[in-house]
C-alpha cells in the first residue's frame, strides 16, 4: 500500500476495469473508497446500454468518487472509436477529509488501472458535462 494513502485496491476494481476495457461489458464504473477498511472498492457497475446521463446520475451530490467511463463517438473523418475516460469525481459539498483523502489516493489507483486515455477533475457536474467529454475524447 501506497504510505501517503494507505490505500488498497480491491481486486475486483481492476477485475471491473479489465471487463470494460477489453471484453466491453460495462459502460462505466464507480469506486468508493472505504475508509475504514481502507481500501477502494466497487460501488456501481453500468450496464452497456446506459447512458451519460445514468452515469453522471450515479455520483453522489455531497461524496467523492472515482469513476471509469467508457466513451464512444464518432470522429470527423466518421470513424467509431472509444476513450476510456478516469473521472475524478470531488464536489465542493464533499467533506474536507474525504477530498484530501481521494486527492492524496487518486494517483496510485489511477496506475493500477492500466489502459486510462484521459483524466478529468470535477468538482461540480458541469466540468464533466457531456460537453466536456467529448472535447476531451478527440
Amino acid at each position: 500500500a501506497n504510505a501517503a494513502s494507505g490505500m488498497a485496491v480491491h481486486d475486483d476494481c481492476k477485475l471491473r476495469f479489465l471487463e470494460l476495457k477489453a471484453k466491453r461489458t460495462h459502460r462505466f464504473v464507480v469506486f468508493k473508497i472505504e475508509e475504514k477498511q481502507k481500501q477502494v472498492v466497487v460501488e456501481k457497475i453500468g450496464e452497456p446500454t446506459q447512458s451519460y446521463e445514468d452515469f453522471a446520475a450515479c455520483l453522489p451530490e455531497n461524496e467523492c468518487r472515482y469513476a471509469v467511463y467508457d466513451f464512444d463517438f464518432v470522429t470527423a473523418e466518421n470513424c467509431q472509436k472509444s476513450r476510456i475516460f478516469f473521472i475524478a469525481w470531488s464536489p465542493d459539498t464533499a467533506r474536507v477529509r474525504s477530498k484530501m483523502i481521494y486527492a492524496s489516493s487518486k494517483d496510485r489507483f489511477k496506475r493500477e488501472l492500466d489502459g486510462i486515455q484521459v483524466e478529468l477533475q470535477a468538482t461540480d457536474p458541469t466540468e464533466m458535462g457531456l460537453d466536456v467529454i467529448k472535447s476531451r475524447a478527440n
